[in-house]
């Protein structure tokens, strides 16, 4: 017993002051969900809003608590790369929105387990500038190896530029102006965009791609006005309407040679069809051969 005690106060010394942060660190939420991550800074009032699961929709995924003033000014990072001040202490706090999770970025040294229903917490000091690779370091699904992120180490100078630009939570929540309908894809390059980042930020990239490459699903590239094979035999064509029904509910149908494993993904009617706008961007099997040809021309 001596022994073991002997063993272990050394070790609890260490991991006090692994979760005990300098007064002036720079809090920096990390929210795992398959397969993705987000990232959320304080506000200028320098406090985190509350949050509770019930809030947790398709457009408040940190399920921010809308009452709380705090929350108001938090800023979300859109997309999965976040940059931190060189030299300055970062105290990490995570959570996880479904399984398990591990926030590792192997060149800092530092990781810890994200168990839903709890705050994890570590604090570190980045001491060399660079770009690194985030990964999830506990097994957490089929999409685990693409579930991958950047940590941006920077001067402040550029770090204070790029926070000057984030967006807050409540600017987040504003209502976008609705699309006319009817707008063509063609037509649609800010919607396509917002496809494109919507499915960086909800963690579609982790099995599907877009240069024909076989993944966990199908490829998107060619993908719309395709015919698929179903499990059962059937076929359908991948149309407008058969995106939207999939992504709504990814279990109704099984296609042919995939596992049935896709999630399903809370996502607002705008973010869906943002979506599969950009599914549609990325060409049906003749067109994107035709533009293909015209660029080997």
């Amino acid at each position: 017993t001596v022994g073991i005690m002997a063993l272990l106060a050394p070790g609890l010394v260490v991991y006090a002051n692994y979760v005990r942060e300098p007064r002036d660190a720079l809090v920096l939420e990390v929210l795992g969900q398959q397969w993705q991550w987000r990232f959320r800074f304080p506000g200028p009032d320098g406090k985190l809003g509350a949050s509770d699961a019930r809030f947790v929709s398709a457009t408040n995924p940190f399920g921010i608590d809308p009452g709380d003033p705090a929350g108001q000014d938090d800023l979300l990072i859109p997309g999965d790369e976040v940059h931190l001040p060189l030299g300055k202490p970062v105290l990490v706090l995570m959570r996880s929105n479904d399984v398990l999770h591990d926030f590792f970025v192997p060149p800092f040294r530092a990781r810890m387990n994200m168990v839903p229903g709890q705050v994890s917490r570590f604090w570190f000091t980045p001491s060399v500038a660079g770009r690194y690779e985030a990964l999830c370091a506990q097994l957490c699904g089929v999409g685990h190896p693409n579930m991958r992120g950047y940590v941006v180490v920077e001067d402040p100078a550029n770090y204070k530029a790029w926070y000057a630009a984030l967006p807050s939570f409540a600017k987040s929540q504003a209502k976008a102006p609705e699309a006319p309908a009817g707008a063509s894809v063609a037509g649609g390059g800010a919607r396509v965009e917002q496809g494109r980042a919507l499915a960086d930020a909800k963690g579609c990239v982790a099995c599907h791609t877009i240069d024909g490459s076989p993944r966990v699903g199908p490829t998107w590239k060619g993908l719309h006005g395709k015919t698929e094979t179903m499990a059962d035999g059937s076929t359908a064509l991948v149309d407008e309407a058969y995106l939207r029904s999939f992504i709504r509910d990814p279990q109704a149908r099984h296609v042919k040679g995939f596992p049935p494993v896709m999630p399903k993904i809370e996502m607002t009617d705008e973010e869906l069809a943002a979506l599969v706008a950009y599914i549609q961007s990325l060409g049906s099997p003749p067109a994107q051969a035709a533009a293909e040809q015209k660029a080997a021309r």
